[in-house]
């Protein structure tokens, strides 16, 4: 860091506390060799999250997305709008915790159909005909049984 005023580099800081939006820190600083004071804003640097579709294409990581999904998997069954937040945070926390620039639609699908087996067996059958894009009854009737048979374990 130099003094904008005179470029040394011999500055110290003075004060830091969180800028009014919290996601920056707000340093008042002072050059030792003019003694003027200035202010500095210090940021976290993110990248953007891209999701890859199916088709290649890619676009923005966009939480809405999931949650409209589990939303609609989950209407009309006994699941709280509490449980539908924690399951898609646990799922974006699964994302960035991978601290992957890119991240493909498959992924994220398997993680949403993960939790929501654990939260509600329907709810999973309804996304995952979807997210699996199930052709006919006999594709229906496999995951059934495949849920069936795990549950017996």
């Amino acid at each position: 860091m130099k003094c904008p005023f005179c470029n040394n580099e011999n500055i110290r800081v003075i004060d830091s506390r969180p800028a009014e939006d919290n996601n920056a820190i707000r340093r008042r600083r002072q050059c030792e060799a003019c003694g003027r004071r200035f202010t500095t804003y210090e940021k976290i640097e993110t990248i953007p999250l891209m999701v890859v579709k199916k088709d290649e294409s890619r676009e923005a990581y966009d939480r809405s997305k999931i949650e409209a999904g589990v939303l609609l998997a989950c209407h009309k069954r006994p699941v709280s709008a509490q449980d539908i937040s924690r399951l898609v945070d646990e799922v974006e926390n699964e994302i960035f915790n991978s601290e992957e620039k890119e991240i493909h639609t498959t992924r994220i699908g398997n993680l949403v159909m993960d939790k929501l087996r654990e939260l509600d067996e329907v709810a999973y059958v309804r996304f995952s005909s979807v997210y699996r894009e199930f052709k006919d009854v006999n594709t229906f009737l496999k995951e059934l049984e495949k849920l069936y048979k795990d549950r017996k374990k």
